[in-house]
């Protein structure tokens, strides 16, 4: 199992923090090479230039394709400069990717944009997630039948350039079903570089309880990863990690004619790889093939992962 998890974040690392830079001589690099800033409008615009003049009443951009462009200060609702990343090879800005806050099971520690909300759907049930604040999320998640009922909710902490710190929890109950299950994940998660090129660490601690009966924990841990490949295309990765389960092993002694059970510690994960194509700012679609490593053993799970994100 170390073997494996230390392979997959060496992978990981490797293929985020590594090599070569390209730079095309061409007359789409020399814009890139100038201060880029992207004005966002009230009503959803947005500009990408060079700032012409700033004042009280208003902004001048000169843009690639529409020349000069005077903002009023009371439309502008964001200017922001532009890091290496957010532009194309023609000049062309991609944006932030509205859904790089989750990978496959797993979130990460960049912040939403309060507005910024949005839904997916898969196999096994829905998810809604909403900026409801600077650098604060909530969501909630469930099956197709509503078994269980999930909601969570995340606060981010910028730690640096390349560096965001996040604490959250996620609490559910077994709902119509099992009224009396409760069960709840405290969480922090660590991240480094940004939404387009990034690899997650985090780890929690979940406690489960029925009504009455008690409660058993175990902690989870995760390693987690993106890598956007082009324009559409992204490489995503992500573990759920048991690094605690206990097993019981029987044992007949057949000199004694005696039984016994003896308890062990072993190891679970569920390890996903997988690719997210994104050809619309307010839509994706995500698939990857999810492999169960317990007691030393991969094996392949039936079910492919699929995810449609959409922003609502």
């Amino acid at each position: 199992m170390n073997k494996i998890i230390l392979a997959s974040i060496f992978s990981i690392s490797f293929l985020l923090f590594t090599g070569t830079p390209v730079t095309a001589q061409t007359d789409s690099t020399e814009f890139v090479k100038s201060k880029i800033y992207v004005i966002t409008t009230m009503n959803g615009g947005q500009f990408v230039g060079t700032i012409v003049s700033d004042d009280s009443k208003e902004v001048v951009i000169k843009t690639k394709d529409r020349g000069e462009v005077s903002i009023p200060k009371y439309e502008v609702k964001s200017m922001k400069e532009l890091v290496e990343g957010e532009l194309n090879s023609d000049g062309d800005f991609i944006g932030t990717p509205l859904f790089a806050t989750r990978y496959f099971i797993t979130t990460n520690a960049f912040p939403m944009e309060k507005g910024d909300n949005y839904y997916s759907l898969n196999l096994f049930g829905p998810e809604f997630h909403f900026g409801v604040g600077e650098k604060f999320g909530i969501g909630v998640m469930t099956s197709w039948v509503g078994i269980p009922i999930i909601g969570t909710a995340k606060y981010s902490i910028n730690l640096g350039k390349k560096a965001n710190l996040g604490i959250g929890a996620l609490v559910g109950t077994g709902s119509w079903a099992a009224p009396e299950f409760f069960a709840a994940l405290p969480f922090g998660v660590l991240t480094f570089g940004d939404e387009r090129k990034n690899i997650n660490f985090s780890a929690g601690y979940g406690v489960a309880a029925f009504s009455g009966n008690g409660s058993e924990g175990t902690a989870l841990l995760s390693v987690a990863g993106a890598l956007r490949m082009g324009d559409k295309a992204s490489f995503v990765f992500d573990t759920f990690i048991l690094p605690n389960i206990k097993q019981q092993q029987y044992t007949y002694n057949q000199s004694t004619g005696q039984s016994y059970y003896t308890t062990t510690n072993t190891v679970a994960a569920l390890i996903i790889p997988g690719f997210r194509f994104q050809t619309h700012d307010d839509k994706a679609f995500q698939i990857g093939f999810a492999g169960i490593f317990y007691d030393g053993t991969v094996v392949p799970a039936p079910i492919p992962m699929v995810t449609w994100f959409r922003k609502l």
